[in-house]
């Protein structure tokens, strides 16, 4: 009995441990996509060429991490068959992991808008509505995955409830460009690649409220995708 007692506490050990592991992978795919984001919107910004193909470039590493990171999960759950809270993290991380690839898609895609505007003849723009939607989408990323790694639902509910603020922004800043374009005629393929990071932004900005979605699904286990900020239950 004693034999088993402690093979089972190892077995335990080894359990928690690959938790671990899973749970450290899934914040260094989010560090990586964060520093994507980071560099992509400085190539935008910067009319910096190099940046742009750095991100290109990187986005490779990007895909392979979510390869590895499924595929960890598709190991713990064939051999450990996990069950509730632990049930939750798997399920959480393998969600996770796929808006966080798709961030990293956008970022490429918001350098390869870069790098058109760098090489076009008229990129004289000062990317106001760029600047003032990066900020918060930024930052609500950076909370996400901080939220993901304290396991912060309070943090968590209040990125997915602040949701509807940054598509607001988007909406004005959509609005402002195409006003400018059509003031504007000469202009329209700069602005053309503007609306395109534009809606690359607004899409991170909806992966990183997912990701809040499944740090509440994961601490509390309670589903509050599809729900209006007023539908969500209290969380305690």
């Amino acid at each position: 009995m004693l034999g088993y007692d402690h093979q089972k506490q190892h077995i335990s050990g080894q359990f928690n441990s690959e938790l671990e592991t899973l749970k450290s992978d899934i914040l260094a795919m989010g560090g990586l996509v964060e520093a994507q984001l980071t560099l992509a919107m400085a190539a935008l910004l910067e009319k910096n060429s190099a940046k742009a193909l750095e991100v290109i470039a990187n986005d490779k590493l990007v895909n392979e991490l979510e390869r590895q990171i499924d595929q960890e999960c598709a190991r713990i759950l064939a051999r450990r068959q996990p069950a509730a809270s632990d049930l939750r993290l798997v399920l959480a991380v393998l969600k996770i992991n796929l808006d966080l690839e798709r961030v990293g898609d956008e970022a490429a895609k918001i350098a390869r808008q870069a790098k058109v505007i760098v090489e076009s003849s008229d990129s004289g723009s000062q990317f106001v509505q760029l600047r003032q939607l990066a900020r918060p989408v930024i930052k609500t990323l950076r909370q996400s995955l901080d939220a993901l790694a304290r396991s912060d639902v309070a943090l968590a509910l209040q990125i997915v409830r602040e949701d509807a603020s940054l598509d607001s922004l988007y909406a004005e800043a959509m609005q402002a460009l195409i006003k400018h374009m059509q003031e504007a005629p000469h202009s329209i393929s700069t602005i053309v690649n503007e609306l395109w990071a534009l809606k690359a932004l607004e899409r991170i900005g909806d992966h990183a409220s997912n990701v809040g979605e499944q740090v509440i699904y994961m601490v509390k286990g309670q589903d509050v995708r599809h729900l209006g900020a007023g539908e969500i239950p209290a969380l305690s």
